[in-house]
């Protein structure tokens, strides 16, 4: 429950907070919210990579705990799945740039 209180509170003063950037005048003639949902799908994206991390480098290092004798293989197959994690992370991020019209390739 103090956790749904926390998340509400950080949504509040996300919003809040992004008032006031969001007052200007628009440059274009229209306004269209590309800018504010690339904006969040990157920092979902960055929030879900984190928590991935996480939860690698724990499994990772109570795997190693047990059985040490096969901790090279442990951190081996742990350092792939972060770096496929990572190139999923880099993907959802140059998606959500494309998305917001900035970047061009």
């Amino acid at each position: 429950m103090k956790a749904m209180q926390l998340l509400c509170l950080v949504m509040v003063v996300l919003l809040l907070a992004a008032a006031p950037a969001l007052a200007q005048a628009p440059t274009s003639a229209t306004f269209s919210g590309a800018g504010v949902g690339a904006g969040l799908g990157a920092a979902i994206t960055i929030l879900g990579a984190g928590w991935g991390f996480g939860r690698i480098g724990a499994a990772a290092l109570e795997s190693m705990a047990r059985q040490p004798e096969i901790a090279g293989r442990i951190q081996t197959a742990m350092i792939v799945i972060a770096a496929l994690l990572e190139g999923a992370t880099f993907f959802a991020l140059i998606v959500c740039m494309i998305m917001q019209g900035k970047a061009t390739f």
